[in-house]
């Protein structure tokens, strides 16, 4: 059975919620470049958004290509999710304004006003997912199933899955 939409907002939302940093993927010259940053606190209704400096470097990756990838890890509880979209600079005061703290000030140093910041917005396209969340006797009955049908674990399990937006 396909999620509906609004089924896979909360699905992504739920998993993700206690991960404050993503691994931001861009396309730099045709190779694929990482940078740790912290998804904003909000409520999650298809589109991530992220604090950003406008003379960043990833601001001509993402101008050039707006694909994007963001990666999330909750090692702890065993979560890890990959997201696809499209990335889009925002600068929307009303916006900067919702999604501000103060703490931005260490980057920011004009605070809300300063002319550098940018939101970046990504729009989820998809995600993929991994979820061991269960626990470990969970993933041992797995383990020993494997063995037993040959099949390797978490083979066509319900703790991988991707959802589409």
């Amino acid at each position: 059975m396909e999620e509906t939409r609004q089924e896979s907002i909360e699905k992504l939302a739920e998993l993700i919620k206690d991960v404050d940093v993503a691994m931001l993927v861009t396309i730099d010259e045709g190779f694929l470049r990482s940078r740790p940053m912290s998804t904003q606190d909000t409520k999650f209704d298809g589109n991530l958004w992220f604090f950003t400096n406008i003379k960043d470097h990833k601001i001509g990756e993402i101008e050039k290509d707006n694909r994007v990838n963001l990666s999330y890890a909750k090692p702890e509880d065993t979560i890890y999710v990959s997201v696809s979209g499209t990335a889009e600079l925002v600068r929307d005061q009303a916006k900067i304004e919702e999604l501000w703290s103060p703490l931005y000030k260490a980057w920011f140093k004009d605070g809300k006003d300063d002319p550098n910041i940018v939101l970046l917005k990504v729009s989820v396209e998809r995600a993929e997912y991994w979820d061991y969340s269960s626990g470990a006797l969970v993933q041992l009955a797995g383990f020993v199933k494997s063995l037993v049908t040959g099949k390797a674990a978490g083979e066509g399990g319900e703790n991988n899955r991707t959802i589409t937006f």
